[in-house]
């Protein structure tokens, strides 16, 4: 545990860098997607970082994961700095064809499902609800990213807290503070 525990810091900047992000991302709603993916660049590359940093100093067991996540932030925080234009066309994308994919998912394992249980249709809503909401990414793809970078920000806050809250737990651990 004392060993997690001095790795508390690295925690607590991942987790403020998120908060900042999406702060960022709300207050200035008229902001653009471009400057966007750039501080999504920043907050992947310095999350990368601590992540990488915070792998070459735990055991042996959770050190693979930390390393490839921070690999793979650095990596996606380089992406966004050199093509900017193409990570916020390539996010519109991902996200339009998977609410597309599971979609039409959803809307077969409802009809699927429809002679073993009941409201079966709430599948089909769904996944008809999902459908659409790709089809539009697709047809708007401007009103669409500025949709999603709403969602992002909201994610990047609620993810921020739950970083720092951890943080705090973990440096209670080397204070010797019995936390529940």
């Amino acid at each position: 545990m004392r060993e997690i525990s001095r790795s508390w810091w690295p925690l607590l900047i991942r987790g403020l860098a998120a908060v900042v992000f999406g702060f960022l991302a709300l207050v200035w709603p008229g902001i653009t997607v471009l400057v966007l993916v750039i501080f999504f660049g920043g907050y992947a590359l310095v999350s990368g970082l601590f992540a990488l940093f915070a792998g070459f100093r735990h055991g042996a067991r959770s050190r693979l994961w930390l390393i490839i996540s921070g690999i793979i932030g650095i990596l996606a925080g380089i992406v966004a700095f050199v093509w900017p234009g193409i990570t916020s066309l390539a996010l519109l994308y991902v996200v339009a064809f998977w609410a597309i994919l599971t979609g039409v998912a959803e809307i077969v394992a409802g009809i699927q499902l429809r002679k073993l249980i009941t409201n079966e249709w709430m599948f089909i809503v769904g996944g008809a609800l999902s459908v659409i909401f790709g089809i539009l990414l697709l047809i708007w793809p401007v009103p669409g990213l500025l949709s999603l970078v709403w969602l992002i920000a909201v994610f990047a806050i609620l993810y921020g807290i739950s970083m720092i809250a951890s943080s705090l737990r973990v440096r209670n651990f080397a204070n010797g503070v019995d936390v529940p």
